[in-house]
């Protein structure tokens, strides 16, 4: 019997029917994400012809009133206009159910009544907590002293989502995975991170265990380094100033995002295309991280904060001056970090990772710089327009872009036409976009297919997120722990951050790689 509910291998429908409640339904990430992903599933009909979708909240909605505000947000933002025909499909599948989580003792007992007595909702369940972070334990411990949680043998299954902050620091984590653990199976957690179910990011994988010419050269005999960047141009906007001021950018990007990029383009080939196999490798990355000794924190990492700048061609305020931040926060909104990761693959190559706020332009990119040949036997030469000039030889670049133009390009040295033996600096370009034109998957919505067929494979598991926790723990401390005369760089909203941000390199001869097209 499969007990975890999981499709057949090959598989992309989902076949079991469901119940998907999700707590907190009249947030952000429900209006924005979680509704237009769902309907796009149940649109390219990857969706079982029974399945429900309960929004709980405490606003008061009857189902026809969320209905009518869920169309408005799949028009809105679903990645294709919908018809009027597969939203009224969709909709009819929709229910809503009035609870106030923290002030209503009998919440959970008539949600429960409710799922095992209405014939129009499936008995195998998905609880999506989009709630702040401080209620998981508590919604986990109600789920299951109300029978919400079945075993992970029971034919009928249920599991549970859970959105990323997954903890403030490696105590927090720890005490949440017990507390997880002390209610559900690891099988029935799924631990969200949405970076995961960008398409290139899984094509980090393919590209490197499907291709025998690459993967050899993923060590430290050909590699230089390699820099993660993960650069946003947004700032504070939809409200986020009092969560952001509160979290800063450790632990909203470096400890979950740029870590799991980094697993992923570090980690050695799985034995097979299975979620434990793959999180396996991903966690000897992790655990082979170089621990930043106390008193080293300044050599390895830099923080900074924006000032006023000029975002895409608009004047910024300064983070000190966007909505619900504290006048004198010093919350960082930029951090570059130095890891070496200590095994037979990438001892002495350093990864440097670095993710800020109102940086100049909106891109994910992993580069992948290899050492220059031994012997420089050819003259370089670099062309601007119609004037060239001779320059130091350039080092071969292997760049996934994550986002926005999801590709892979490959710079290399070619000949130039003419009498002279000199090489030039050319690239080979893949874009999904001229290769497979058309929409590429959201995020959200292959994870949420992936819960819904019971594949684990892009989420992550408890030690794993303990793992990354220990990688910026030295961090946390550090900078945490001095008073406000610690060291704070500041870089104008539009800039690459900090100047500061170079000084990771200390002798080391490169600079960051700060793509301009």
């Amino acid at each position: 019997m499969n007990h975890s509910g999981t499709s057949a291998p090959g598989s992309t429908r989902a076949h079991d029917p469901f119940t998907l409640t999700i707590f907190g339904a009249t947030g952000d990430l429900t209006h924005r994400k979680l509704m237009p992903g769902l309907f796009s599933l149940h649109a390219r009909g990857l969706l079982p012809d029974q399945f429900a979708i309960v929004g709980f909240a405490r606003r008061s909605y009857t189902s026809e009133a969320f209905r009518a505000w869920m169309a408005e947000s799949i028009r809105r933002f679903a990645p294709t206009p919908p018809s009027d025909e597969a939203l009224h499909s969709f909709l009819r599948h929709l229910h809503y159910h009035l609870g106030d989580l923290e002030a209503d003792p009998g919440a959970f007992t008539a949600l429960r009544d409710r799922l095992e007595r209405d014939p129009a909702l499936p008995k195998n369940w998905i609880f999506y907590l989009s709630v702040k972070a401080d209620l998981f334990e508590m919604l986990i411990r109600s789920l299951s002293e109300h029978g919400l949680v079945r075993t992970p043998f029971d034919p009928l299954w249920s599991r549970v989502v859970i959105e990323k902050p997954f903890g403030r620091d490696l105590e927090t984590a720890r005490a949440l995975n017990r507390s997880c653990l002390a209610h559900l199976d690891e099988s029935q957690i799924y631990r969200i991170d949405h970076y995961l179910g960008k398409e290139t990011v899984q094509n980090i994988l393919s590209f490197r265990f499907a291709n025998a010419i690459f993967d050899p050269l993923f060590n430290r005999q050909y590699v230089d380094h390699i820099q993660i960047t993960a650069a946003e141009t947004v700032g504070m906007e939809s409200g986020r100033g009092a969560f952001y001021d509160a979290t800063g950018v450790v632990r909203d990007m470096l400890q979950n995002h740029l870590m799991q990029l980094l697993c992923l383009v570090a980690m050695e080939p799985p034995a097979r295309m299975t979620a434990d196999a793959i999180r396996n490798e991903k966690v000897k990355v992790l655990q082979s991280v170089v621990p930043i000794a106390p008193g080293c924190v300044d050599g390895m990492a830099v923080r900074g904060q924006y000032t006023a700048g000029t975002v895409d061609g608009r004047p910024v305020p300064a983070y000190r001056d966007e909505e619900r931040i504290a006048p004198d926060s010093g919350t960082p909104t930029f951090v570059a970090m130095r890891v070496d990761v200590a095994n037979w693959r990438w001892s002495g190559v350093p990864f440097y990772l670095r993710t800020g706020k109102r940086l100049r332009r909106r891109v994910t990119e992993i580069v992948v710089q290899f050492r220059l040949p031994p012997l420089q036997l050819f003259e370089t030469v670099e062309c601007v327009g119609d004037v060239c000039d001779l320059v130091r030889a350039r080092p071969n670049r292997l760049i996934f872009r994550i986002q926005p133009a999801e590709g892979i390009e490959l710079r290399f040295s070619a000949k130039r036409p003419g009498l002279q033996v000199q090489v030039e600096d050319v690239v080979m370009d893949f874009l999904y976009q001229e290769k497979w034109p058309g929409t590429l998957p959201e995020a959200y919505e292959r994870l949420l297919l992936d819960v819904i067929r019971g594949d684990s494979t892009l989420f992550t598991r408890s030690d794993e997120v303990e793992a990354q926790w220990r990688v910026v723990q030295p961090v946390l401390r550090a900078w945490e722990g001095r008073d406000e005369a610690a060291p704070l760089c500041w870089y104008p909203a539009g800039s690459w951050g900090p100047p500061e941000a170079a000084s990771i390199f200390a002798n080391y001869d490169t600079d960051w790689h700060n793509p301009e097209s």
